[in-house]
């Protein structure tokens, strides 16, 4: 009984982190840890969640979301995550982390390479917009775009 109670977990476990998100999906609540490893939930109360996978396109939502008030994420009720999976863990660790630290935002992180619940496309960040935690839309933005997503 015992084993069957454990498969079951972690059957549940990796069916979360095996399928990517779709328009219509409801996120349910998660956490990632932070730039500081605290852990944040992700809840219905987001309206916006902006992923990148690759260097630059974080550095840019760094960039603007560093020109803006320490709360901005927070009065629009939007998140930042940023996928760090790719990164070798001795370049996160000496690098990486101690510059997402000076930033006055948080930065959600993905250290997980199995975690594919986000969508990405070459050289864009992956926007999310959601209602009562469902997907209304899934879009890939420049830093271009990135004004306008908050207006």
């Amino acid at each position: 009984m015992m084993k069957k109670i454990i498969l079951i977990s972690l059957l549940t476990v990796a069916s979360l982190f095996s399928s990517s998100f779709k328009v219509g999906d409801n996120i349910g609540v998660f956490s990632l840890p932070n730039q500081f490893d605290k852990k944040r939930s992700v809840d219905p109360s987001v309206q916006t969640i902006i992923v990148s996978f690759e260097k630059d396109t974080g550095a840019n939502v760094n960039n603007f979301l560093d020109s803006k008030n320490v709360d901005f994420l927070q009065k629009h009720h939007a998140v930042f995550i940023a996928d760090i999976s790719g990164m070798p863990s001795i370049i996160t660790k000496l690098f990486a982390l101690p510059k997402m630290r000076d930033y006055k935002h948080s930065i959600l992180l993905i250290y997980n390479e199995n975690d594919e619940r986000f969508i990405k496309e070459e050289g864009k960040s992956t926007l999310y917009r959601l209602q009562n935690g469902v997907i209304k839309s899934i879009s890939f933005i420049t830093k271009d775009d990135l004004e306008e997503v908050f207006k």
